[in-house]
């Protein structure tokens, strides 16, 4: 049988309290929080007393009038389009287009300024009408336009020698523009019978169309080239007589 013994509490007594008695601790007391004042009272913002500051009227709204309208949207007024700015001129590339169109009144001072846009946009049409017709020559007609301005290039500078001025960049946008009667072929062609008489007779006619385009632009543009017209459209003929063959085979 166990046998229960009262033990009484043992108490420590401290050095400041030698009376042995237990004394409560007592949590200091914090005073709140007091943000500093700021030396102008006029800035409520800088206070939590927000009641007890003045409103400041320092400050004043903002005016939209039509003077600032007019400053803000004459800046966007002066600014070119996108596309000009990306070196695309549409107009440009129109004018170049429909001067095409005419092969007996062909204006060269507007392909004076070369640029790449008309052609590869030409090269893009040509290819997506034969994808149309189930030919798939995209990587062929970039090939043969390169290989053709380079070809162009050589042979017009060797006949024309050392007063020859024409440039590769300025012989591929030619090129490029003058396929817009291939363009026109390779469109025809999806509604006509594959083999046939009429696609022959079609084929001659356009690429006589940018042949004669062609040799006009290159004689007018290019030095030294109205004496050796004959063997510039005999190149010319070659070229687009290469692509007439996609849209015929």
């Amino acid at each position: 049988m166990a046998k229960e013994f009262n033990v009484p509490p043992v108490v420590f007594p401290t050095a400041g309290n030698p009376s042995g008695v237990p004394q409560q601790r007592r949590l200091p007391t914090v005073a709140p929080f007091q943000p500093p004042r700021p030396a102008n009272p006029n800035l409520p913002f800088m206070s939590f007393d927000v009641g007890s500051a003045v409103p400041s009227t320092s400050f004043s709204a903002p005016v939209f009038g039509a003077n600032t309208a007019g400053t803000i949207g004459s800046g966007f007024e002066d600014e070119l389009p996108l596309l000009e700015e990306l070196g695309i001129n549409t107009r440009q590339i129109w004018k170049k287009s429909t001067s095409i169109l005419n092969p007996f009144r062909v204006n060269a001072n507007l392909h004076e300024d070369a640029d790449l846009s008309g052609p590869f946009l030409f090269l893009m049409a040509f290819g997506l009408f034969q994808l149309l017709a189930g030919k798939l020559h995209f990587g062929i007609i970039l090939g043969w336009v390169t290989v053709a301005s380079l070809f162009l290039y050589v042979v017009f500078n060797m006949l024309a020698g050392k007063n020859g001025n024409l440039d590769l960049y300025r012989c591929l946008s030619l090129i490029g523009y003058c396929m817009l009667p291939m363009v026109i072929f390779s469109a025809f062609s999806l509604f006509l019978p594959q083999g046939g008489v009429v696609v022959f007779a079609m084929a001659g006619v356009f690429v006589l169309w940018s042949t004669r385009v062609c040799t006009r632009l290159l004689v007018e543009l290019a030095s030294c080239g109205d004496e050796h017209r004959g063997l510039i459209a005999y190149a010319c003929c070659l070229i687009y007589l290469l692509f007439s063959l996609l849209v015929i085979f």
